[in-house]
């Protein structure tokens, strides 16, 4: 493998991912956390996804398919958990159950939806399985795609940071447009997921 397919592995990563994508989304769903809460949640939605991706590109396409999973039926199911995260924010669901909740336990979406399924999405794993499993792969070559995963990783991190000065330009009237606007775009998506997955499985011609 050579250094274009470096850089290629690279950009595929980087435009499947989206770390500058994920940032306002980062703001939506951390919205009125505090500076530390919204660092911890950061850091764990990073490690979490950049673990579920190193996972699933050494052993995803095993495991898949020793679990009679196919790819097609997780894109499926991560369509679905995606469009639900999408009404909540379409709905201001979320505002209301932070309401509702003590204030010495607030919500978490480090584990869902951020590190799964908008991190380590089904986009990302089918990544991370077709760059390691591409012919002429060696452990050399699934090294490298892995470190060019984790600099990926790396800069999801440093735009979640860059959450609280987004929030503040933007205001409360300005996240809460931008959060519904971000609802119908993620629904969007999560059916864009879910059709894929059809057409994949042959269930629509």
């Amino acid at each position: 493998m050579d250094t274009a397919a470096l850089i290629t592995a690279f950009v595929t990563l980087f435009v499947v991912i989206d770390p500058i994508g994920l940032a306002p989304l980062f703001v939506a769903l951390t919205q009125g956390a505090d500076t530390r809460h919204r660092r911890a949640v950061a850091i764990r939605a990073c490690l979490i996804g950049a673990g579920i991706l190193t996972a699933f590109g050494l052993v995803g396409e095993a495991v898949l398919g020793f679990a009679g999973i196919s790819m097609s039926a997780f894109r499926i199911a991560g369509g679905i958990l995606l469009f639900l995260t999408a009404l909540d924010m379409l709905f201001e669901r979320r505002t209301k159950r932070r309401g509702d909740q003590a204030s010495t336990h607030p919500e978490d979406p480090s584990v869902f939806p951020l590190a799964t399924p908008l991190i380590a999405g089904p986009g990302a794993i089918a990544t991370m399985i077709l760059l390691t499993t591409q012919p002429g792969a060696d452990w050399t070559w699934v090294l490298l795609v892995h470190l060019v995963m984790g600099a990926v990783i790396v800069m999801c991190f440093a735009f979640f940071l860059m959450a609280a000065p987004i929030e503040r330009i933007l205001g409360p009237v300005g996240i809460n447009v931008v959060t519904r606007l971000l609802g119908m775009l993620l629904a969007a998506l999560s059916v864009q997921f879910v059709v894929d997955g059809i057409f994949e499985l042959g269930l629509a011609g």
